[in-house]
């Protein structure tokens, strides 16, 4: 078999295995994200898997990078990708999305274990920022009750000037510039 053919097979295959499944995503026919945990778990964490073009002759793509992986460290996040990497090269040659997938469900609480949520925080550098005045708004002209009366004169009600309002200034365009003339 081809390995056009054995990753047919094996995306029938995940995707009868996993319909209905809120874990488990196709985002294309040879890329895939797994959620491993629940939604709200801290410990959760999601899989990003693309097959090259050889696949399962060569190694899938894993990625932990998604943005739903930012509390995870980088320490818990290689300990994970290496433990995928040990089954990958078990399995290399064979369909192994499954038991990937499934290998990550069984042993989230181990991969897991030493996991401290990283907290990005934001901080000052001086006080003195936080005294500076704020930067003023531009003011929008302001006009006179005179001026507002002509403007709504001059358009409908939906703010718009009527057609043709401005036929003086293309007459004297059309002078200026000298209209077609016709032989």
């Amino acid at each position: 078999m081809t390995a056009n053919e054995d990753q047919e097979m094996e995306l029938e295959a995940l995707r009868s295995i996993y319909e209905g499944d809120e874990c488990f995503k196709e985002v294309s026919p040879v890329s895939f994200q797994f959620r491993i945990g629940e939604h709200d778990d801290s410990k959760a964490f999601i899989l990003d898997i693309s097959w090259p073009e050889m696949y399962p002759e060569t190694a899938p793509e894993i990625s932990l990078d998604g943005f739903f992986n930012k509390k995870i460290s980088s320490e818990t996040k290689q300990l994970i990708i290496s433990g995928l990497e040990e089954q990958v090269e078990a399995n290399l040659g064979t369909a192994m999305m499954y038991t990937l997938f499934e290998w990550a469900k069984d042993n989230q609480e181990a991969l897991m274990e030493n996991h401290q949520a990283v907290v990005t925080a934001v901080t000052l550098t001086s006080n003195s920022d936080l005294n500076a005045p704020a930067k003023k708004k531009e003011k929008k002209e302001q006009l006179t009750k005179s001026q507002k009366r002509k403007i709504t004169c001059r358009t409908d009600n939906k703010g718009e000037l009527p057609r043709g309002w401005d036929w003086v200034d293309v007459i004297k365009h059309l002078s200026r510039t000298g209209g077609k003339e016709e032989d």
